[in-house]
């Protein structure tokens, strides 16, 4: 396929689907399948394989998200009810001011973002999102931008997360070192990309009414009594502190013992959620006076608006495949490489428009580490770490509509297409390039 039919292959989807679903009002998921399947298709690939790569995308992406948004709305709702959310909101609202309170969901999201993917940071925080938004009166954009700009920044460039081991591996970097330069680099990146710009945007995006998931975050018999801070604040950190626990496994104990495959079991996303949503039942739930039935309204009320959700993430990851499997990612992907350019703006553009064409930021990472990789091992100058560190900021570019935290952004945060290119596309964007421009200014003394 020639790179002039790949580009506009995939420009003609991206407009058509904010087309259709901005100006045309059609249903986001109706458009994603379609525009998904039609591209394919023009791109030469046969009916059915085409169908059968939307649902191979699809399926993949929601195998995962699907349980991680389920459990972390079921948690949510529970720090709701008990109270557990209004405590934390009002013990940050006391320590940091409402005047500082993006800063405060900056550092917090720094901090919960280290262990876990974006997808699962942000289902964990989300909550005290809405809740910090409503009980301060401050805009929901100023509050969640912020906290989902730095899950990004640390997703992207500060290991453990595994595609930065893939690219660590890649480029032969040390860990400590890139570690160390991630936090130097990622800290004002996120606070450019997050606070500042959520100043700037919030007084220009209007929502209508609040988003459908916040009703369910939003208590109306909240106990008088709250849930002590602490205990509140351990309930939401289970689940990093299981991941932790899980990575370090191999450190503690030896590699395939049974106290090491237990710490691998309990430190695997899926079960270090379910583990910490079943504590807050008893913690947030029976110990605070909910009875079972209670309980179990709870958890299936709150699962209603979170399909949609689940319905365009999947889509986004069936777009994302069906670019893939008909070969236009490749085809942009080669105009890159072909491009001289130095090694840290090479690996920065290939992970863009991998980023573009696969959606993924974790494929974007991995695939520019792999393409790049053998390149710097035949070069002298570019600091490894760095190009870690360019590499990732790459991955997450432009925020498109094949990835499906883009729509994940979009629902919860109760956008329109429109409203959520001008924020999180734009946050995203942001990162990318910020993080280009550090990286190319810390090369002039890192080597």
């Amino acid at each position: 396929m020639s790179p002039i039919l790949a580009i506009s292959l995939a420009t003609a989807a991206i407009g058509a689907v904010v087309l259709l679903i901005g100006r045309y009002k059609l249903n986001p998921f109706i458009v994603l399948v379609c525009v998904s399947i039609l591209l394919a298709i023009c791109a030469g690939m046969p009916p059915q394989k085409a169908i059968a790569s939307f649902e191979e995308g699809a399926g993949h992406v929601l195998g995962h998200i699907a349980t991680v948004i389920a459990l972390g709305t079921m948690l949510g709702k529970m720090l709701a009810e008990s109270g557990g959310a209004d405590q934390i909101a009002l013990t940050i609202t006391r320590l940091a001011g409402e005047k500082r309170i993006s800063w405060a969901m900056m550092v917090i999201g720094l901090l919960i973002g280290l262990p876990v993917f974006f997808e699962v940071g942000f289902v964990l925080l989300i909550p005290l999102a809405f809740t910090l938004a409503r009980r301060t009166s401050t805009p929901l954009l100023l509050v969640a931008l912020p906290m989902a700009a730095a899950l990004s920044v640390t997703h992207a460039m500060v290991p453990p997360h595994p595609a930065t081991l893939l690219a660590l591996a890649a480029y032969h970097a040390d860990t400590g070192r890139t570690i160390f330069w991630g936090v130097i680099i990622g800290t004002p990146i996120a606070a450019l990309a997050g606070p500042v710009y959520a100043r700037f945007i919030t007084p220009h995006i209007r929502l209508e009414g609040e988003a459908a998931l916040a009703e369910q975050f939003a208590s109306k018999d909240r106990p008088t009594d709250m849930p002590p801070f602490l205990t509140t604040v351990l309930t939401i950190l289970a689940p990093v502190l299981l991941m932790l626990l899980g990575s370090a496994a191999d450190l503690v104990t030896p590699p395939g013992s049974m106290p090491n495959t237990v710490l691998h079991f309990v430190g695997n996303t899926d079960i270090a959620l379910l583990l910490a949503t079943v504590l807050s039942f008893y913690v947030l739930g029976l110990a605070r006076g909910f009875s079972r039935e209670t309980i179990l309204h709870f958890t299936t009320e709150c699962l209603g608006p979170t399909a949609l959700i689940m319905l365009l993430v999947g889509a986004g990851g069936g777009f994302g495949r069906e670019l893939i499997d008909s070969g236009v990612s490749k085809a942009i992907t080669d105009v890159a490489v072909g491009a001289h350019v130095p090694l840290l703006v090479l690996a920065w553009l290939v992970a863009v428009v991998v980023r573009v064409a696969a959606g993924s930021a974790t494929v974007a990472m991995s695939t520019a580490s792999g393409i790049v990789g053998p390149i710097l091992l035949h070069s002298h100058g570019t600091s490894p770490e760095l190009m870690v560190l360019a590499t990732g900021a790459g991955s997450v570019a432009l925020g498109p509509m094949n990835d499906a935290g883009f729509w994940q952004i979009k629902e919860y945060l109760g956008l329109t297409v429109g409203q959520a290119i001008k924020t999180w596309s734009v946050v995203e964007t942001l990162i990318a390039v910020l993080g280009l421009v550090f990286c190319l200014l810390a090369s002039l003394f890192i080597h």
